[in-house]
C-alpha cells in the first residue's frame, strides 16, 4: 500500500506573515462607506468636429449563399442568333417589298444592332445580305429591312421560310 506523502513546498523559504495589521486613522469614516467626495474624471474623448453622428463601419462577412439564385447563366445577345430575330413581318407592305425591292422585313430584339441583324440572318437562311436597314416603331418593336444581294431572290426565301 501507498502512504499518502506531503507536499514540499516549491520554495525552500517559507512565507512570511505580516504581524502589523493596517491601522486606522482617527478621522476615518466608518468600515464599509465609500469615500465622501470624489473628484470626476475628464474624459479625454475625441474632439468632435461635425454635429452628425455617423455610424462606424463594421465587419462586413463575405457571402455564403446556400444555393445559386440563377440556374443557368445567359448567353450574350451576339452569340444567340434565335434571339436576334423574333419573326418576320408579312403585311401588305412587307410582302411589296418582297416582291419589288428584293427586302424581307423582320421584327428583331430591340437591343440587336444592324451586324448581329446581318450575321443572324444570313447564317439562319443561308443567304447573303446587301444592306440592313432598321427603325424602331411606334409601338416599341424594332423593325429592319434586310435587302438581298442580286444574286438571291427574296419571293424564293420567303417561300422557304413560310411568309407567302
Amino acid at each position: 500500500r501507498c502512504t499518502p506523502t506531503k507536499k514540499q513546498p516549491d520554495s525552500p523559504m517559507p512565507a512570511k506573515k505580516d504581524s502589523k495589521a493596517p491601522t486606522k486613522k482617527k478621522g476615518s469614516q466608518k468600515e464599509g462607506a465609500g469615500p465622501r467626495f470624489t473628484q470626476r474624471k475628464k474624459s479625454t474623448g475625441k474632439i468632435r468636429t461635425t454635429v452628425q453622428f455617423h455610424r462606424p463601419y463594421t465587419l462586413r462577412a463575405p457571402k455564403a449563399p446556400k444555393y445559386a439564385r440563377k440556374s443557368t447563366t445567359r448567353t450574350p445577345l451576339t452569340q444567340d442568333r434565335f434571339r436576334v430575330l423574333k419573326y418576320p413581318l408579312t403585311t401588305e407592305a412587307a410582302m411589296k417589298m418582297i416582291e419589288d425591292n428584293n427586302t424581307l422585313v423582320f421584327i428583331v430584339d430591340l437591343r440587336a444592332n444592324k451586324p448581329q441583324i446581318k450575321t443572324s440572318i444570313s447564317k439562319m437562311y443561308d443567304i447573303k445580305i446587301a444592306r440592313v436597314r432598321t427603325l424602331v416603331r411606334p409601338d416599341g418593336l424594332k423593325k429592319a429591312y434586310v435587302k438581298l444581294q442580286p444574286d438571291y431572290d427574296a419571293l424564293d426565301v420567303a417561300n422557304k421560310i413560310c411568309v407567302l
